[in-house]
């Protein structure tokens, strides 16, 4: 297949899972390796693809392929342009050892554009090399080169996964919501954060207003606040105990960035934790640094060379679409009255070089729609106790506090002409849709943009949050029904993912809001303004 044809739409992935694994068994590992593994009576002998693989941070030619096997092994990956795997690229990549809870990462170069690409991952066993796992397989697809060969492009998007107590629960059908966002076909998914509930331990069972039971999956390490890095990564382990979230994770490339969750409610990194937490280690700098190495272990992200530990960053997946992803946590100073007057180290959310480089890529970015993934909403009042947590302050007035840093980033966009920005969020554990216009602002500098707001995808649903008028805000659609009870159960339907999709033929975007069923609840299309 060229660059310039459109990869097949009607692909079954299903059916691509069972045909892959099939081809791999008829065809065996000796023309791909140079030789069969050794026939073995035991799978306990094997190493271990249980935990499934995925890709992520996709663009035009380049992929990393993540997985996680149980023993010292190497990470093989084969690719192919067919579902048959007839023809096949190897790459032998990283032992996977102890070091990184045998989790390992192959980045993919020169890669077809536009194209789906089929994957299966192996892991050979270093203490014996005729040892081979069983094939995982995957598949995920590449953004197209240039606008004239362009197809339509969809993103999904949620938060929140395994929060308030809210496990597996197979009798319930385990995490339901990524099933749907399975059967709905995307091409890439954001995950705007909170990953994992690290500071959410899982008890047993829960007691439903109805009088049943909630039975959740239970492991040592969702059994306790997490506070080493073996705890941190058994909170990430966990999620993959999921059939849908493992299914799912094979179907797409990710796009992954974390909010507070992944370390503790409301964190931020000068913080010391009082003697009324269940906590031992009282540092939140030394509990972010664990969190991080997990979350970085566990998340199929393209690190930074010169800054390995950076989250924020942006991938370009084609002609129309953009996506950069925030991080409001590594750099932010205290929660406070968020009242300060001017920019510093005590009013930043994002901080001064996230915010330079956000800018130069955004001026930089030829894409059609630039999609900014931020882990927390910019008018949503979230409080933290009685300080603040997100971004407003809830007076309504000029932009004060870390209100600053968003307003330099508003003004900046219009001075600079750069139009057809969309903001994606979650964190609220609803969703909704949101219409800033200047025309209701106090704060006027900025042209107007959408926020849509997403999730839980599997966790308590609470909601609605007041919204700070700063920045114009007009709720457009709220996904909950008025005086709803907090703390609602998935059982209970209310969990929501969003889609963007960009139109190769007319450049609109088509913004959908949808439950745990992958119904329709909401629908704006939005035509791309020229700069």
């Amino acid at each position: 297949m060229t660059t310039r044809q459109r990869p097949a739409q009607t692909l079954n992935r299903r059916t691509f899972l069972r045909t892959a694994s099939a081809a791999f068994a008829a065809t065996g590992t000796r023309t791909i390796f140079g030789g069969a593994p050794a026939i073995i009576g035991s799978d306990a002998a094997r190493p271990s693809t249980t935990f499934g693989a995925t890709a992520g941070d996709v663009d035009v030619d380049r992929a990393i392929i993540w997985s996680r096997t149980d023993r010292p092994s190497r990470l093989v990956v084969e690719y192919s342009t067919t579902e048959s795997f007839v023809q096949t690229h190897r790459i032998v990549g990283p032992a996977a050892l102890e070091a990184t809870d045998f989790t390992a990462r192959i980045d993919l170069t020169s890669l077809p554009a536009n194209q789906r690409i089929f994957y299966r991952v192996l892991f050979q066993s270093l203490s014996d090399l005729s040892v081979w796992s069983e094939p995982t397989i995957g598949s995920f697809t590449t953004a197209a080169r240039s606008i004239q060969t362009a197809r339509d492009v969809t993103i999904a998007w949620t938060a929140d996964t395994v929060g308030q107590g809210w496990g597996i629960n197979p009798e319930m059908g385990g995490m339901r919501l990524y099933q749907a966002m399975h059967e709905v076909g995307a091409d890439v998914f954001i995950h705007a954060g909170d990953t994992i509930y690290a500071d959410a331990p899982l008890a047993a069972e829960m007691k439903l207003d109805d009088g049943q039971l909630w039975r959740n999956v239970v492991t040592p390490e969702k059994s306790k606040v997490a506070e080493t890095l073996d705890e941190f990564r058994g909170n990430h382990r966990y999620n993959f105990l999921d059939e849908h979230v493992r299914r799912f994770n094979a179907s797409i490339s990710q796009f992954v960035i974390w909010d507070d969750h992944e370390v503790l409610n409301n964190w931020y990194p000068t913080e010391i934790l009082g003697p009324d937490m269940p906590h031992t280690e009282h540092s939140v700098a030394l509990l972010a640094a664990r969190a991080k190495r997990a979350f970085q272990e566990y998340t199929p992200m393209r690190f930074e060379p010169a800054d390995p530990e950076r989250i924020y960053r942006a991938t370009r997946f084609g002609p129309l679409v953009e996506i950069f992803g925030f991080d409001m946590r590594s750099y932010r100073g205290p929660n406070s009255t968020n009242r300060q007057t001017v920019l510093s180290d005590q009013s930043a959310i994002l901080g001064s070089s996230q915010l330079a480089w956000l800018k130069r890529r955004l001026l930089a970015s030829t894409a059609t729609w630039k999609i900014i993934a931020s882990d927390m909403p910019l008018s949503l009042t979230v409080v933290d106790g009685p300080l603040f947590e997100a971004v407003a302050n809830g007076d309504h007035g000029a932009p004060l506090g870390r209100e600053l840093e968003i307003a330099s980033l508003l003004r900046f966009l219009r001075d600079q002409r750069i139009r057809n920005v969309v903001f994606v969020t979650g964190d609220v554990h609803y969703c909704a849709a949101h219409h800033y216009d200047p025309s209701r602002a106090s704060f006027t500098d900025f042209h107007p943009f959408w926020e849509f707001v997403a999730g839980p995808a599997h966790a308590g649903t609470f909601g609605p949050a007041a919204l700070d008028r700063t920045f114009g805000p007009e709720v457009k659609f709220i996904g909950i029904p008025p005086g709803m009870k907090q703390n609602r159960p998935p059982s209970d339907g209310f969990q929501f993912f969003g889609t963007l999709s960009a139109s190769a033929n007319t450049r609109a975007l088509t913004v959908r809001l949808r439950n745990l069923e992958g119904k329709e609840l909401y629908k704006i299309e939005l035509p791309a303004e020229r700069t």
